[in-house]
């Protein structure tokens, strides 16, 4: 659908009370980067070609098929692979020269777009090959994903990172403005195929800026990640960060219900309207406006709602327009309700990955949003699937108006799921447990990096904290997994309840020795109330130990 940078988002924070009434910042303000402002034009120019693309795609398959299910299809088989993909893709960008990989990532969408090109210009291209290619560049964009959104924190400081995102909504979001709209009207000039080479062109202004960028890498004295070992500690990171995981939820919910109208615009455009490819184009074209304005007003909206809000929000607009577009069978209604309906997206769609992006620290991120980006663009794909089979079965406005309205009443019902506001950056690094160095004749067996390490943290615990204490150690649990712990235990001993043991293990010494660089503070401070309820003349007692296979 769109390459990594497309993602938008934005994330109110909290003013000193020494600064009454301030304007809100411009959207705009992270251009002043030179980095960021030469990768966020050439990445505006591919997403233009991008658009241009999805239009050719979606309306030569009303060509070659024009059912609706297949229709429907060119959305899921290019949005499939980031549900498919994102985890190992997340986990690449993580542990890889990420310019290097984001410029692999690009000339596999060109090299897969040059063919799209030259099979539909000799008339060699049938339906389901048009759906082949489109998940191949689909794949592309799945690699392509998490590695932009995580670079966008390289980019510019954390202070302008907020409106860095909500401004790659906007650049996106006027490819889409313009995309669209150009690619209808390059079809009825020159065939899809023109459209299809247009885009190849545009991956190559990406691929320069990329090449121009001079990236520094983050120095670290430890050896770089195992693919399958990042992959798990991106999913223990997410499954113990509750925050992520209500985003996620709130993801799925907004996107499976708003997917309908990705599936199904190219048939309302020439089946309930009776119009062609430049009032298909015109149409992507008026949502992309709708998108622009609704990201220029967000700091505004900002000021007047919060995230959960805001959420709640745009999941209403997005529903009304869709109930617009399958209960009013006129063209001037449809354009309306895509206006309202770019509005919607940007506002929820920036929020969500906005808070994501807050919500995981720079060791996982690609990751991260590599599993947030696996689940909207699953609820897309699955979404757009069952409207197209809902529309074959019902007709494609009853599909559109059913979505609206399950939409809105599930948007209600997930409110209840709030998104927890961002914290501050960095906190006081607060006194933990330190283990005993590793002896000496042990380094040998430790460099081979070979066998899982136990580590323990031995507490005395007065039974007038247990309560407290056992409230400390949930918290601890999630920040231990969160750091890579594989299996974390408690023990009480059954002898001495005042004595505890917290046991955990990680997969090696070296992940071991990465599990002090990836707390956050939050994790600290979770170490710390923990050890501030031990009771004796020294802190709590901790050791490691290797695992041998016998």
């Amino acid at each position: 659908m769109t390459k990594g940078s497309c993602r938008e988002g934005a994330v109110s924070g909290t003013l000193p009370a020494t600064m009454p009434n301030p304007s809100p910042p411009s959207a705009f303000s992270p251009l002043r980067h030179p980095a960021f402002r030469l990768l966020w034009l050439a990445n505006l120019a591919s997403n233009t070609g991008m658009w241009v693309q999805n239009t050719g795609a979606g309306w030569l398959m009303t060509s070659l098929d024009p059912s609706p299910i297949m229709v429907s299809l060119v959305q899921a088989a290019s949005m499939l692979p980031v549900f498919l993909l994102a985890l190992p893709a997340g986990a690449m960008a993580d542990i890889v020269d990420r310019r290097r990989y984001l410029i692999f990532a690009q000339a596999w969408m060109c090299l897969m777009g040059l063919i799209l090109c030259l099979l539909t210009a000799a008339g060699a291209l049938g339906p389901w090959g048009l759906l082949a290619l489109t998940f191949a560049i689909g794949a592309g964009s799945a690699m392509n994903f998490p590695a932009w959104a995580a670079t966008t924190p390289e980019l510019v400081p954390r202070a302008d990172l907020t409106q860095a995102i909500v401004l790659n909504g906007i650049g996106f979001n006027l490819s889409r403005a313009v995309g669209p709209a150009l690619g209808g009207f390059i079809i009825g000039l020159a065939g899809t195929q023109a459209a299809f080479a247009f885009n190849a062109a545009c991956f190559l202004v990406l691929i320069v800026a990329l090449v121009l960028w001079r990236r520094e890498a983050p120095a670290t004295r430890l050896p770089k990640e195992h693919f399958l070992s990042a992959m798990r500690a991106g999913v223990r990171f997410v499954g113990a960060s509750p925050a992520l995981r209500v985003i996620i939820l709130r993801a799925v919910v907004f996107f499976f219900f708003g997917a309908a109208m990705w599936g199904l615009l190219p048939l309302l455009v020439r089946q309930g309207l009776g119009l062609g490819p430049e009032a298909f184009g015109l149409l992507l074209a008026a949502m992309g406006v709708g998108a622009v304005g609704g990201g220029l007003l967000l700091p505004r909206a900002r000021a007047l709602l919060d995230r959960n809000g805001l959420i709640v929000a745009a999941s209403l607009l997005a529903s009304g327009a869709l109930l617009l577009l399958g209960l009013v069978p006129h063209w001037a209604a449809a354009g309306v309700g895509m206006v309202i309906y770019g509005a919607a997206w940007i506002g929820a769609a920036s929020t969500l990955q906005a808070s994501a992006q807050l919500a995981s620290p720079a060791w996982v991120r690609a990751r991260a949003i590599g599993i947030y980006q696996l689940s909207f663009f699953g609820a897309l794909a699955f979404g757009s699937a069952l409207a197209g089979w809902v529309g074959t079965v019902a007709g494609v406005g009853w599909a559109l108006g059913g979505f609206g309205a399950c939409g809105a009443v599930a948007a209600l019902v997930a409110r209840r799921w709030r998104l927890s506001q961002p914290g501050p950056a960095e906190a006081p690094a607060p006194a933990m447990p330190q283990p005993e160095a590793p002896a000496a004749e042990l380094a040998p067996l430790l460099a081979q990096d070979r066998g899982q390490v136990l580590e323990m943290v031995r507490y005395r615990i007065d039974p007038a904290d247990r309560a407290a204490f056992l409230a400390a150690m949930a918290d601890l649990r999630r920040a231990r997994l969160r750091s890579g712990a594989l299996s974390w235990r408690l023990y009480e001993d059954v002898a001495h309840p005042e004595l505890w043991m917290e046991v955990w293990s990680v997969e090696s010494w070296t992940e071991h020795l990465r599990e002090h660089d990836r707390l956050q503070s939050a994790d600290r401070a979770a170490i710390a109330r923990a050890a501030a309820l031990h009771h004796g003349e020294t802190g709590p007692g901790s050791a490691r130990y290797i695992h041998h296979t016998l």
